[in-house]
């Protein structure tokens, strides 16, 4: 059964953790995803063989943790990852940042980069409120303006997908491209090529973007935006254990 972290703002995060040596790891999931999906739990299981400290948790109105998803933004699932972490573990972690957690991961390691012992993104989507912005047509512009919201259909999931115009403003305030971004830390990035969600032109930009002594990007032909085939699962976990070697 999982456990309940209560943030500075009085939101309860649901999280499961595993005690062990370090670094530890850090799972953060997606947009609308929860800590029960299957990278989480295989990354957890990984850990528990390894005897190292592991944590994934819910961000506020998803999952177990409290809170409407509707009322949520990026800052807020930054703000809620940031407690977490400091609350619940100890020394430099390394967060595997999975499609919105890769943007939360990165946002971070650049702003808290002494918790950071190292940096995996998973099908990383950072700045993504300003590409559905972007590839709205004018209706869709206005419904979203006029409504504060807009439907679109989901993929993974019978029920649409639901943007809030909060969601697109407050991401404007969290964006990952609009400053230089300088990490010190192992970053590894891996990305599908036949991923429909997050297009592999996204993660050579990022790639582009960063600077640091020790960035990598992996690309996996064939793999989609779950990534979560048992060879992708596998690649996650050699690639969290490198990251950690590099990083002890």
């Amino acid at each position: 059964m999982s456990d309940h972290h209560r943030t500075e703002t009085g939101r309860h995060i649901a999280y499961d953790r595993l005690e062990g040596k370090g670094p530890g790891i850090v799972f953060l999931g997606g947009f609308k995803s929860d800590k029960e999906g299957t990278k989480a739990l295989a990354l957890e299981d990984w850990a528990r063989t390894r005897g190292r400290a592991f944590l994934r948790f819910d961000y506020s109105g998803h999952g177990l943790s409290s809170g409407d998803f509707m009322d949520g933004a990026i800052g807020d699932w930054f703000d809620d990852a940031l407690s977490a972490i400091l609350a619940l573990t100890e020394g430099p972690q390394i967060l595997v940042g999975s499609s919105m957690g890769g943007w939360i991961s990165l946002l971070l390691a650049r702003d808290y980069p002494e918790k950071v012992a190292g940096l995996v993104t998973v099908a990383a989507a950072p700045d993504f409120t300003e590409s559905l912005w972007s590839e709205m047509t004018e209706p869709e512009r206005h419904e979203m303006m006029e409504k504060g919201r807009l439907e679109r259909p989901s993929d993974y999931s019978p029920e649409p997908y639901v943007f809030t115009r909060r969601l697109i403003e407050e991401g404007r305030e969290r964006l990952i491209f609009d400053r230089p971004l300088d990490l010190a830390m192992p970053v590894r990035m891996l990305q599908g090529t036949a991923d429909a969600d997050v297009p592999v032109d996204v993660a050579m930009r990022l790639l582009n973007h960063m600077s640091g002594p020790d960035i990598r990007l992996t690309l996996v032909k064939g793999a989609d935006h779950r990534f979560s085939t048992p060879d992708c699962l596998r690649l996650i976990e050699a690639t969290v254990l490198k990251v950690g070697n590099r990083a002890a």
